[in-house]
């Protein structure tokens, strides 16, 4: 039998509620909405985090944020550290078994040579490093008030490369369709990690055009997610083209939730505010509320999944390592302690979840969902504004949107729940911290 090829298709602060499959009424994503129609979407599916780089390096080890090293948000400057060498990803133990990879995008996992995509199992890399750049100019021009000096951050693997005008959104979608044809024959692994919707907000004439209905802030919010949305119709139509598409896995998320932060607003005001929705969800990126964490999950497989199905149980990226290797045939690599599981037969045979507890930490806050319930310790709504409820306790099924607080109610599940995140929390403190840059939100 062939063996399958998989592709990452990452979004960058997309909202749960920015998709048309998940229930917009305005942004048209009409590529995105046929793979969920005839594959699985995920309504109850979480990012291991509530920000960028922890999300990213969860989703390529299969691990616990703190069992990865990064936990806060990495540094853009140059030589800025991260993700270690002695971290298995996925791209790794395929690249192992046979496959071809390549990760055209964003990395956010360490700007140094040694801990940059190459040194992490991919052959190919076309992308930028850090955390943001300008989508025309590929330049990092955040946090010159702190000494940080604007710096160009386009790559191709470790050769700095100009490509200046270009739409970036665009050219990733256009290297991983060339990916795909160039590799019509070989087994292979592709990670596309766009940087849309993530400031600064910018898109094509031809997408503005396309919302000049919508008031300015969400006409380029939209823009920039149906460019993303066309992008992903490309890469398909390269599976297509190749013969490929039906032994194709494709697993398509964001790494957490719309942000607030400055540079999402038009003019400094909420009045006029770039950031996308988490739908009926509270809290946003930087948030353990499910605003912060719960994301839009899809995965096609049409060679074993062939029609629309919607999964409800619980899921996280940190499964989709072990899930790729089981549909691979490929066994855990030895050394290296996955904290995901597979949940392939939650998809194919209707399993439940194969999570009884799912436990999150940052910047202070820390979470668990076991079953319905979810409690939050000092959570936060984004960056900046703190909730007022030290301890939050919610029944998700009754109250998705987390707007009530039953830990009065509730007083020993509250007292279990506590007790079980605090000890996980405990037991698993990374005891060194691969992190550069000192805040959460204002530089990086």
């Amino acid at each position: 039998m062939t063996k399958p090829n998989f592709i990452i298709m990452y979004a960058d602060d997309l909202g749960y509620g920015d998709l048309g499959c998940y229930g917009s009424d305005y942004i048209q994503t009409p590529n995105l909405d046929a793979l969920a129609a005839q594959g699985v979407r995920f309504t109850d599916w979480y990012s291991n985090s509530s920000v960028c780089s922890p999300s990213r390096a969860s989703l390529l080890t299969g691990r616990y944020p703190k069992n990865t090293g990064i936990i806060h948000i990495l540094g853009s400057k140059r030589g800025t550290t991260g993700l270690g060498a002695d971290q298995k990803t996925i791209a790794s133990v395929l690249k192992e078994n046979g496959y071809k990879t390549g990760l055209f995008g964003k990395w956010h996992l360490g700007v140094s040579k040694e801990n940059g995509p190459n040194a992490h199992g991919f052959d190919e890399f076309f992308g930028f490093l850090g955390g943001c750049v300008d989508y025309y100019s590929h330049i990092y021009y955040w946090g010159q008030g702190s000494g940080v000096n604007p710096v160009h951050d386009l790559w191709e693997n470790d050769q700095e490369v100009w490509n200046n005008g270009e739409y970036l959104t665009e050219t990733i979608a256009h290297r991983a369709s060339q990916f795909i044809q160039k590799n019509s024959d070989d087994p292979f692994f592709l990670y596309v990690p766009f940087n849309a919707p993530h400031y600064p907000m910018h898109a094509p004439q031809k997408y503005l055009d396309q919302y000049a209905h919508l008031p300015a802030d969400r006409q380029i919010m939209a823009a920039m997610i149906t460019a993303m949305d066309d992008g992903i119709g490309e890469i398909v139509k390269a599976l297509k083209d190749t013969n490929q598409f039906d032994n194709t896995v494709i697993f398509f998320s964001s790494d957490n939730g719309p942000s607030t932060e400055s540079r999402n607003y038009l003019d400094g005001t909420e009045d006029l505010y770039y950031g996308g929705t988490a739908g009926i969800f509270r809290g946003h990126k930087a948030s353990l509320f499910e605003g912060g964490i719960r994301e839009p999950a899809i995965l096609s497989y049409p060679s074993k999944i062939n029609q629309g199905k919607i999964i409800h149980e619980v899921g996280v990226m940190m499964d989709v390592f072990p899930t790729f290797l089981e549909i691979a045939g490929i066994a855990l690599p030895e050394n290296h302690p996955i904290d995901g599981k597979s949940v392939w037969k939650m998809m194919t045979e209707d399993e439940a979840s194969p999570h009884s507890s799912v436990y999150w930490e940052y910047d202070g806050q820390l979470a668990v969902r076991k079953g319905d319930w979810k409690l939050v310790l000092d959570g936060k709504l984004d960056f900046q504004r703190k909730q007022a409820d030290p301890i939050h306790l919610a029944n998700l099924k009754n109250d998705p949107g987390e707007r009530v607080n039953v830990a009065d109610r509730y007083p020993k599940l509250t007292e279990e729940l506590k007790q079980e995140v605090q000890e996980w929390f405990a037991s698993s403190i990374v005891k060194e911290e691969r992190e550069l840059g000192s805040g959460p939100s204002s530089h990086y």
